[in-house]
């Protein structure tokens, strides 16, 4: 078997064929030149990459970039790396980024189209597309910051990608000195050339410190981003400062690549006894096995896919790991017999593929049905949260099915769900025996400004499991949803909701989270970093999680059947019944049946009762359908009311991208034909009114509402009255709210007029924000407008809404908070 192959694509455009305005892009970029050959030659010391795993891409057009990012993904096994320096753009309508090859030019209209660009949604699904093990994005260009919106929402295997960004979304920056590297890359490289072990999550936060007191384009502060998944990392350059002479940098050759065995003698004679160090660190167990662990002589094991629950998805990793050096996955020969993909998606979407779409899962042959892309590869192995799961994925199959499942008897592990409460909060003496909604209740006498989150129940089981348990006997979907303290959208993961509590002020202290309880010993990738732990109580009437093993069969899909399904059954029987039950037994769990003891004999986590009871037997189909329907009705379709500040103040804030209205058109994605929104222009008018209605609170065809706000302009030598525009509003929203909606008043303002919204008027409006019901989100062009005590920080506390200023990531931020109201434009 080959080593792991690493691969770096490093792609940089400084010069474009059109900088003609309009349709041109603004000029060429010199000092890209100089961030591909210093980048190269960092890359080539730090030992992790040679000459031959290099490939640098100067000034591509969109098809040239097209096909070396193509090639690249396809070659790599182990380490993708690719480096993006040039122009970025975002449309006004949107904020996602689309990278500008050489051949880029710009169509502006309803919808503005970027010709001879890339957009990074693609980009993204192209490497997700490879074997590589871990994936590395480094964008250095103008709003780079904007790429985070696809990282959140990718649901597959996000895991595997770690992206570094050069600046915050929505912003522009400086590209320096024709004659030196960019700013961002020049400290890149610099942080490169250390000696030592550099990490991925090292040089995020060094760059974080060496860009600190540097300026946006808008005179803000620069500050990198990054995006990785709890617990994930990568090594980036490993070389010592020895007498050794360091190899030579040489001009990327001409030739493709040499042969295999040539570049590891030559890494070899660099690295010496570092290389297998460097493998395992960087790549995890199937690097390092690769180099240690197979016989030349060994044919490729065959590849089995298993796609499992977010919430399962690093216990399964773990034991998958596990498997592949195991015995029992180990021919005569000491050769691997199989391998073992896990990848993990949002529950809701397997089951709508495996019961509606296997045959465009085998074949997509639409843009709007492509499982392959939404959910992963297809599966041999599906492991769910619960039992019901595949119930569900049988009730109501299409005829034309294609996927054929064979599901095991029992599950194969347990895990009740808990609220786990802050140790902060004092303790009950019941922690079993009453139903959720008792639970909730008397935390809340215990602790007035205790707080209840939960996971994204279309994500994760965990969180639909606990759904059951919240709507039980209450009086409505909405009114539960409402009494969940979770601004913006749900985690996707129970570690991603804990790990996401604030850690600036007391909300990890005091919000008990709706999660697995294996988590309270598992841990999460934060978890050094949380203040407060938990203790579980146990709710009577919410089914556990149970992980139950599920044989997938695809119709003409299993050329090599025997082969396969031995491999499966060999999985199989060493996770539910032989040594695969340690993982489970490491992360948590519990048996599945009978008391359901903890597996794990050495005793409970700290927070856990060793035998808590009683414990609610397995969901049913009906339960979870049931669950599942009222949430969503409960979140859509939605009702939006923006108040946009027109006033003199917000002239140097109002163009752009990141201007007032730009970030209104950005979140408009979050909208569809069924929500009703609607735009008011906040500011004094000739005849006395306090705002101007630019577009009536209903629906709307698609693009009506960013044409009318594209057409909006400043009125010069107004003020505005924030008062008036927030009372009028919450008002209407009042009113309007008998027909169940979620509702949402969005006020993008630069805070200049406060000083007519003080006193008595405040108090006005925070008693009406209070008892209107309607949560405000306040967003703030201007920095520290959400500090404790300041007026847009009262006015969405005591509504129940979100502050954003300029210190905030604005178009993430209100974009979610857009989003989490309505049903979306995909609906």
């Amino acid at each position: 078997m080959s080593p792991s192959k690493n691969r770096a694509l490093l792609v940089g455009v400084s010069t474009y064929e059109d900088k003609q305005p309009p349709r041109g892009v603004p000029g060429d970029l010199p000092a890209v030149e100089h961030n591909l050959t210093m980048l190269r030659r960092a890359l080539l010391r730090g030992g992790v990459f040679d000459e031959d795993s290099i490939t640098v891409c100067r000034s591509p057009s969109q098809d040239e970039f097209n096909d070396a990012l193509h090639t690249a993904a396809a070659e790599a096994d182990g380490l993708l790396l690719l480096y993006f320096a040039g122009h970025g753009a975002t449309p006004s309508s949107g904020d996602r980024l689309f990278l500008q090859m050489r051949n880029a030019r710009v169509i502006a209209g309803g919808h503005t189209v970027f010709h001879g660009a890339v957009k990074y949604d693609d980009v993204q699904t192209v490497l997700l597309s490879s074997p590589a093990e871990r994936i590395v994005v480094v964008l250095d260009c103008c709003y780079a910051g904007n790429a985070g919106l696809a990282w959140e929402h990718e649901y597959r295997d996000k895991r595997r990608v770690l992206l570094l960004m050069s600046v915050q979304a929505n912003h522009r920056i400086d590209a320096g000195d024709a004659a030196t590297p960019t700013p961002f890359t020049a400290e890149l490289v610099q942080l490169l050339e250390k000696p030592g072990k550099l990490s991925f999550r090292w040089l995020s936060g060094e760059l974080r410190e060496r860009m600190a007191g540097r300026q946006t384009m808008r005179r803000e502060p620069w500050v990198p981003q990054s995006r990785a998944e709890p617990g994930e990392d990568a090594l980036l350059s490993e070389w010592e400062e020895t007498g050794a002479v360091q190899p030579p940098i040489v001009p990327p050759p001409p030739s493709k690549p040499s042969a295999l065995v040539q570049r590891l003698r030559r890494r070899a004679a660099v690295l010496g006894t570092l290389v297998l160090t460097v493998t395992a660190f960087a790549f995890g167990t199937y690097g390092l096995y690769a180099l240690v662990g197979s016989s030349p002589a060994c044919a490729p094991p065959l590849e089995l896919r298993l796609v499992t629950d977010p919430d399962l998805e690093p216990t399964l990793t773990a034991a998958a790991d596990a498997y592949l050096t195991s015995e029992e996955n180990t021919d005569g020969d000491g050769c691997r017999v199989s391998g073992i993909t896990v990848y993990s998606a949002r529950s809701a979407d397997v089951v709508t593929a495996l019961r509606e779409e296997s045959e465009a899962w085998q074949e997509p042959r639409a843009e709007e049905t492509n499982p392959q892309r939404d959910v992963g590869p297809q599966a041999d192995i599906w492991i769910p949260g619960s039992p019901a799961d595949v119930e569900r994925a049988e009730h109501d199959r299409d005829t034309n099915t294609k996927a054929r499942l064979e599901a095991e008897q029992q599950p194969f592990a347990y895990s009740p769900i808990v609220l786990a409460v802050p140790a902060d909060i004092p303790a009950t003496a019941q922690r079993t025996g009453r139903s959720l909604t008792e639970l909730v209740d008397a935390l809340r006498d215990r602790a007035d400004d205790a707080e209840v989150r939960r996971t994204d129940p279309e994500s994760a089981d965990s969180a639909l499991l606990a759904t059951i348990g919240l709507y039980d006997g209450a009086d409505g979907a909405l009114d539960v949803e409402k009494q969940l303290d979770q601004p913006g959208p749900p985690s996707d993961t129970a570690a991603g909701l804990l790990c996401e509590l604030p850690r600036n002020d007391t909300v990890d202290d005091r919000t008990a989270a709706l999660v697995p309880e294996f988590l309270l010993k598992t841990g999460v990738g934060c978890d050094s970093a949380r203040r407060s732990p938990r203790l579980a109580e146990y709710p009577m009437n919410v089914p556990g999680l149970e992980p139950t093993f599920v044989r997938v069969r695809w119709q003409d899909g299993d050329d090599d059947l025997a082969a396969r399904d031995a491999a499966v059954e060999d999985f199989r029987a060493w996770l539910t019944e032989g040594r695969g039950r340690d993982a489970f037994a490491q992360a948590g769990f519990r048996e599945a049946t009978g008391d359901r003891p903890l597996l794990d004999e050495s005793g409970p986590a700290f927070g856990v009762l060793p035998a808590p009871s009683p414990l609610q037997e397995s969901a049913g189909l009906n339960e979870m359908e049931t669950a599942l329907k009222e949430y969503r009705a409960a979140h859509g379709p939605g009702r939006v009311l923006f108040l946009l500040d027109g006033s003199s103040s917000m002239a140097s804030l109002w163009d752009g991208p990141s201007g007032g209205p730009g970030l209104l058109k950005q979140s408009l994605g979050g909208l569809g034909g069924q929500d009703e929104y609607g735009v008011r222009m906040v500011a004094d008018t000739p005849g006395g009114d306090k705002y101007e209605t630019l577009l009536p609170l209903t629906t709307h065809p698609r693009g009506e509402a960013a044409k009318r706000v594209d057409q909006a302009e400043v009125r010069p030598g107004a003020d505005s009255d924030p008062h008036a525009a927030l009372l009028a509003a919450l008002d209407e929203m009042a009113d309007r709210g008998a027909d169940d909606r979620p509702q949402l008043i969005v006020y993008i303002t630069d805070s200049g007029d406060h000083d007519r919204m003080t006193g008595g008027r405040l108090d006005d409006v925070l008693t009406r924000a209070e008892s209107a019901d309607v949560p405000v989100a306040m967003v703030s062009l201007r920095s520290g407008a959400c500090a404790a005590g300041k007026p847009d920080a009262r006015i969405s506390a005591a509504s129940g809404g979100r502050c954003l200023d300029a210190d905030d990531d604005i178009g993430k931020g209100l974009s979610a908070e857009v989003e989490r109201t309505g049903l979306g434009e995909d609906q």
